[in-house]
């Protein structure tokens, strides 16, 4: 019995402590303090308890350690040793720090920081409370683990684990997944920027927002690059044959993250709410076409990348403001994004290595109007109380020519 009990109490110290934040590390968090009965906001648009749930911030952080104790700490010591490529026991974790991100619509994600023989890994635990994050928390998780087991690619996030933790003493449930955390990467979004000197050619600029060493702005080639890898990891990720795309995506609503290192720009996108395609059946896009199935393949394509032009330049000011357009360096870099994306797409699929050519060959054959009538067809079918489809509609035309010049001077440089 003495034994047994030894063996229990050396357990139970080498379990990992915890310890609790808001955001950042200067707001640590524990029973002792007043927010901690206090309930989290369940939504971002009137922050205040929706579907009579209430969760507080204790429940929030109990759970999510629930989470991560569940089943001997499997699912954390699981992600930890995919990570590590080795196999880590609970006893080997140290500390295990949650930090409580942000509420979004519908998530409220938590940083997961581990530490272990002097070292930090780090993870995310997206957690559901409402009815609606529920249902998008399962599908992700789903969509997430599809893409990744499809694609060689790593622009989106590894999951590891998923599961329901219930509140003690509420009828209330937390869904949540556990999955990687993209180390150094931040949210951006359009800003005013202020010029120190006169001569300026725009007011808005993107910002990051660096938590820990300060926000910053990009400058223009920084800016290009960035809208092209958007364009590019969404041409990377959408089936030429079967025509399912990443959609819906935001910029305003922080879905890339961008990390800039010596001046070279990465970018990821974290979350993917649906994986389909643009169009139920073929048959949709076949109507009164007898051609042959390339055809079919670019003409869908131009309605993804048509839709990718006017969506690369729609965000939130500051990403919460009003909607704002952003600036004329977005199209230039959406084409750039777009025709690497496509070579990348031909790669992997045994597609023609010549798709880029062909389409930009294909799309020539249409006017600005065409392009115009086009890009209008498909702004019709968004969603009309959409607070985007105003700005979108006053600036579409500029737009189209933009794109149409740009894809003149592509067309001449695949020629030379």
């Amino acid at each position: 019995m003495g034994a047994k009990l030894e063996d229990l109490i050396k357990k139970m110290s080498s379990k990992p402590q915890f310890k609790y934040y808001l955001q950042s590390n200067k707001y640590f968090i524990d029973e002792k303090t007043d927010i901690w009965s206090l309930p989290i906001p369940l939504s971002i648009k009137k922050l205040k308890r929706t579907e009579g749930i209430s969760v507080t911030y204790g429940e929030y952080f109990y759970a999510v350690r629930s989470f991560l104790e569940k089943n001997e700490f499997q699912s954390i010591t699981s992600a930890i040793s995919q990570h590590l490529n080795q196999n880590i026991k609970p006893e080997e974790i140290q500390e295990i720090h949650i930090y409580l991100e942000k509420h979004g619509e519908f998530y409220h994600p938590a940083r997961i920081e581990t530490f272990m023989n002097g070292s930090k890994i780090l993870f995310v635990l997206n957690a559901a409370i409402s009815s609606a994050g529920k249902g998008f928390i399962k599908r992700e998780f789903e969509i997430l683990n599809k893409l990744n087991n499809e694609f060689s690619l790593s622009f989106i996030p590894k999951v590891y684990s998923q599961g329901e933790i219930c509140i003690k003493n509420k009828n209330v449930g937390i869904s949540m997944f556990l999955g990687e955390w993209f180390k150094g990467f931040n949210e951006f979004h359009i800003s005013q920027y202020k010029y120190k000197q006169a001569k300026t050619d725009s007011s808005i600029k993107i910002v990051v927002w660096d938590h820990e060493k300060g926000n910053f702005f990009l400058s223009d080639d920084e800016t290009l690059e960035l809208y092209s890898q958007v364009a590019m990891i969404l041409t990377c990720y959408y089936n030429a044959e079967t025509f399912e795309q990443i959609f819906p995506w935001h910029h305003a609503a922080g879905d890339f993250v961008i990390k800039l290192q010596k001046n070279n720009v990465e970018t990821k996108l974290i979350t993917v709410r649906q994986y389909a395609p643009m169009l139920e059946n073929k048959n949709e896009i076949a109507k009164n076409n007898t051609g042959s199935d390339i055809y079919l393949m670019l003409e869908a394509m131009l309605v993804f990348f048509l839709n990718l032009s006017i969506r690369n330049r729609l965000d939130r000011l500051d990403g919460v403001g009003e909607i704002v357009w952003s600036g004329n360096i977005a199209v230039e870099g959406t084409l750039k994004g777009f025709l690497k994306g496509l070579s990348q797409i031909a790669y992997n699929n045994l597609l023609p290595d010549t798709l880029a050519v062909d389409f930009i060959n294909y799309i020539s054959c249409f006017s600005k109007t065409d392009l115009l009538e086009l890009c209008n067809s498909i702004v019709n079918t968004y969603n009309p109380m959409a607070p985007e489809l105003s700005v979108i509609r006053e600036n579409l035309k500029n737009h189209v020519d933009l794109l149409y010049d740009g894809l003149v001077s592509s067309r001449s440089r695949l020629e030379t």
